[in-house]
C-alpha cells in the first residue's frame, strides 16, 4: 500500500517562500510520476506541477511556472514543491499525488493519479 504524507504548509506573507514535502512509502518510488495539486473551498482540485522520473520531464501550471519547482530525493522517498514569490491567489490546500503506472508521460488531470496525500494548508497574506 502506498501512503503519501505532506508537510511544510503554513502562513506566509506575499512575496515569501515555502517548501512543501511529501513523504512516500512504497518500494518502487523511483518509477512513480509525482504531482502537486491544489484546491480552494468550493472549487475543483487543480494541477500545479508534475515530474516524471523515467523521462525526467516536468510540467507546470502557467500560473506557477517560474515560481514553483518540483524535485525529489530518492534516498528519502520524498518529493518537494519549492514555492517562491508566493501570492494571495496561491492560498489553497496543497495535495501530493502519485501515479504508479511506470509510464513516461506527464499528467495534469487529477484522475490520472492513483494515490493522494491528506493535504497541507498554504495561506498567503497580502
Amino acid at each position: 500500500q502506498v501512503q503519501l504524507v505532506e508537510s511544510g504548509g503554513g502562513l506566509v506573507q506575499a512575496g515569501g517562500s515555502l517548501r512543501l514535502s511529501c513523504a512516500v512509502s512504497g518500494r518502487t518510488f523511483n518509477t512513480y510520476t509525482m504531482g502537486w495539486f491544489r484546491q480552494t473551498p468550493g472549487k475543483e482540485r487543480t494541477f500545479v506541477a508534475t515530474r516524471n522520473w523515467i523521462s525526467d520531464k516536468t510540467l507546470y501550471a502557467g500560473s506557477v511556472k517560474g515560481r514553483f519547482t518540483i524535485s525529489r530525493d530518492n534516498a528519502k522517498n520524498t518529493v518537494y514543491l519549492q514555492m517562491n514569490s508566493l501570492q494571495p491567489e496561491d492560498t489553497a490546500v496543497y495535495y501530493c499525488a502519485a501515479r504508479a503506472r511506470g509510464d513516461v508521460g506527464l499528467q495534469a488531470g487529477p484522475r490520472e493519479y492513483d494515490y493522494w496525500g491528506q493535504g497541507t494548508q498554504v495561506t498567503v497574506s497580502s
